[in-house]
């Protein structure tokens, strides 16, 4: 029967992702979508850990911080009604104090940092080539944290602006960090609160800035989580109530995509294995006394003590003890 769709066939990775073997993701909210299923597949993972970042440039600044335990400028601080918040992080690393916020920031940056030295892999993800620049000092922010709008200007970075700001980051991670592998990937959110058009423009000069990118360090990968949603799924359907970012539906289809790419078949096997265990660990019982509940219990631990030298189950081993009766 003749095909009415394009389906993408992503081709397997020769860089393929382990249980043990740690990732690190950041950018836009896509990038924290991946995060969170590695995590519930138990992986070890840092996912977001500097909130929602959408401009390459701010990306690859908070990870040259992260790369080298360094804090930002005083300068970047500052207080709208009542909060602290800074211009090269989210607003989800804010606080009622100054003080209490230079603290938030520096142990996220210390922890990514330590976390940085262990990762495997790191998946940067871009959601917009637009940045806001300061009027009064021309640096680019992360964030405007709703400051007026008259202290910025904005512009789209160009493909040749992203791509030499990558190498700066680059260069450094390999000296620090020769054996990491890096996977690219453009955001599906589409950004259209300053009209599609724009939005067109700007996934554009995402798209070939990572082309680019791909062609000046061959050990970087590109995983087209974009074009899945643009060319194969292509329906309104596969996006959420508010038109802009995929439905549940739309991740699952692009996580099948990743797995089968960044995924082999004995960690395929682990996830399964961890998803039976979960869906027992979420159940519900009507008689907790019953004796049936008390062996379901016994088998729930015992599959997890198959599981504990693979992947960390430290915390329901001790949750499925603490519900069964204590023996004399």
């Amino acid at each position: 029967m003749k095909s009415f769709r394009t389906e993408l066939q992503v081709k397997t990775s020769t860089t393929q992702i382990r249980h043990n073997m740690p990732v690190f993701t950041i950018g836009s909210c896509f990038a924290e979508s991946i995060g969170k299923r590695l995590m519930n597949n138990k992986f070890i993972v840092s996912a977001n850990p500097f909130g929602t970042l959408y401009n390459p440039v701010s990306i690859h600044k908070v990870l040259l911080y992260a790369l080298h335990n360094e804090l930002p400028q005083p300068t970047t601080y500052i207080k709208n009604q009542e909060i602290w918040c800074n211009y090269e992080f989210h607003s989800s690393l804010s606080d009622v104090t100054k003080g209490q916020l230079e603290k938030k920031i520096s142990n996220a940056i210390g922890t990514a940092h330590h976390f940085l030295k262990d990762a495997d892999t790191l998946i940067i993800t871009y959601g917009t080539a637009k940045v806001y620049e300061q009027v009064d000092t021309g640096e680019p922010v992360a964030n405007c944290h709703k400051m007026p709008a008259g202290n910025f200007t904005s512009q789209i970075l160009k493909p040749e602006k992203i791509t030499e700001s990558f190498e700066i980051l680059f260069e450094k991670l390999k000296k620090w960090k020769p054996g990491i592998k890096i996977m690219l990937t453009v955001s599906p959110v589409r950004h259209i609160k300053d009209t599609p058009e724009f939005n067109s423009v700007s996934k554009s000069a995402l798209r070939w800035a990572c082309h680019a990118i791909q062609e000046r360090c061959p050990s970087v990968e590109y995983f087209p989580a974009y074009e899945i949603m643009m060319d194969d799924l292509r329906d309104y359907r596969f996006y959420g109530a508010d038109m802009i970012h995929p439905s549940g539906e739309a991740m699952d289809y692009i996580w099948e995509k990743f797995s089968d790419a960044y995924f082999n078949a004995s960690t395929k096997a682990l996830m399964k294995q961890w998803q039976e265990v979960s869906a027992a660990l979420h159940h519900r019982p009507f008689h907790p006394k019953s004796a049936a509940h008390k062996k379901f219990l016994n088998e729930t631990l015992r599959k997890l003590e198959e599981l504990k030298t693979l992947i960390p189950v430290k915390e329901e081993i001790a949750h499925i003890r603490s519900q069964l009766p204590k023996t004399a």
